[in-house]
């Protein structure tokens, strides 16, 4: 049996909707600023509202698992709950928790997030290398056997991370951003030869399954992103400062795989539903614009 995959999931999803992404943050302070109370119940009322805001308009929505681990089992319980209500409503779901380990405890991960019948209903995670892009082989083995996807941090606009994603691995110069790049396109061009031979249970994508997190803010012009054949999560639009334009620019000829993210600059006009939503129709539109053409 073959499975449709992540990468051909996401295209669709993006021709027919936006290549924008939204993000789900219930932090203290957004809860505060909605009026709503700094516990459970709440973030079940923020993340509806955000899903009524941007339904129809986005291809995907990141909740961000923190905000909901610090309430424990209840916080997790409110994540479980509002992923599948997110994927009832024909969103897909991008679950930023970071995930990165080693040996049975990456395959723990891979089943949690991954698997088929997995507590966590979503369609993708954002994963770390910093244990080596390899170990985090179960999460992409199983992502491609469930049609789900894996997005590896590869580059972030935090000050604290650029010495150490600027430092030189390779003889020749490349640096650990271009090794996790060329680590992550030898999975994605493994993934497609495994697929077009059938020996794979996902079909041959035009995007592959495992994608890079790559900040919007970031200068793109030292690396090859087109050759990754995956997709690119670009978050730090709006309140980070990078603007859609910005994005066309830095992603170039491989924009159509961008999918920017957004999250305080709309979250910011709720709990208005309204408001967000206009939010986001006028932010969707700049990114079907300006990254949807040749």
């Amino acid at each position: 049996m073959t499975i449709n995959g992540f990468g051909a999931r996401l295209g669709t999803a993006l021709r027919e909707s936006s290549p924008l992404c939204v993000g789900i943050d219930p932090s203290a302070q957004l809860l505060a600023k909605w009026g709503l109370t700094d516990e459970p119940a709440s973030l079940t009322a923020f993340g509806t509202a955000v899903l009524d805001a941007v339904q129809g308009l986005v291809a995907i929505v990141k909740p961000q698992s923190a905000f909901f681990e610090r309430h424990g089992s209840a916080g997790i319980g409110a994540l479980e709950r509002l992923c599948a209500d997110a994927r009832t409503r024909g969103l897909l779901v991008l679950l930023d928790v970071k995930r990165g380990d080693i040996g049975s405890t990456s395959q723990a991960y891979a089943q949690a997030y991954l698997s088929e019948g997995a507590p966590f209903d979503v369609d993708a995670i954002t994963a770390t290398p910093y244990l080596g892009v390899a170990a985090l082989k179960p999460l992409f083995d199983e992502a491609r056997a469930s049609g789900r996807g894996v997005f590896v941090v590869a580059r972030s606009s935090n000050p604290e991370g650029q010495r150490l994603q600027s430092a030189l691995v390779e003889r020749d110069g490349a640096d650990v951003v271009a090794h996790v790049l060329s680590e992550v396109a030898s999975v994605n061009a493994a993934s497609a030869a495994a697929a077009s031979a059938g020996k794979g249970a996902s079909v041959a994508d035009p995007l592959g399954p495992v994608g890079v997190v790559y900040g919007a803010t970031c200068e793109t012009s030292a690396y090859d992103l087109a050759a990754v054949r995956g997709p690119i999560l670009a978050p730090g639009l709006g309140a980070q400062g990078a603007t859609v334009d910005d994005i066309a620019r830095r992603f170039g000829q491989c924009r159509r795989n961008v999918v920017p993210s957004a999250s305080r600059s709309i979250l910011a006009a709720g709990p208005d539903v309204a408001a967000m939503r206009a939010a986001t129709q006028a932010l969707a539109a700049q990114c079907r614009g300006a990254l949807s053409g040749d």
